[in-house]
């Protein structure tokens, strides 16, 4: 077996990084059409945190519990989207056909992201190669994929 990244994780990072189609489901979720990614995939709408104005982003869900969704920041917390999250907490999930619905925002640590993580590894091996190694090409070197808790909004 090779050494380093295959062409296939080499594409998927260039693929990540092409803003286009990255942000090619948005408008579909924003319509009502989310459900067609299935269980997998949820867009996260936030707020820019200088402009306030809201912002979308679809990204994978790496594990799901009742009432709470955890997902990676691929590019690990220079993504815009988790700045945004870190700086003003503010998010509403859609998922499936679910729209638009606020949740509270967790970051986790790295040592609560390397465990989650790792169950994903095990839960999805292959698709957990091709990812860590698209992002580390990414990130130009060995990549940290901090992990987004997603929770119902507790009563105040």
């Amino acid at each position: 077996m090779p050494d380093g990244p295959g062409i296939v994780d080499r594409l998927t990072a260039r693929l990540l990084k092409t803003p286009w189609l990255m942000r090619m489901p948005i408008p579909l979720y924003r319509h009502g059409f989310g459900w067609i990614f299935g269980p997998r995939l949820i867009m996260i709408e936030h707020l820019g945190r200088v402009s306030h104005e809201p912002r979308y982003v679809v990204v994978e869900v790496v594990e799901r519990e009742r009432n709470v969704i955890r997902v990676a920041s691929g590019f690990g917390e220079k993504s815009q989207w988790y700045r945004n999250l870190r700086a003003n907490e503010v998010a509403y999930l859609s998922t499936g056909r679910a729209r638009r619905v606020r949740a509270d925002v967790r970051l986790l640590d790295r040592t609560e992201s390397n465990a989650v993580l790792s169950r994903y590894a095990v839960a999805h091996p292959t698709a957990w190669r091709h990812l860590s190694a698209a992002m580390d090409v990414a990130a130009g070197g060995d990549a940290h994929l901090p992990i987004v808790e997603f929770t119902s909004p507790r009563p105040h």
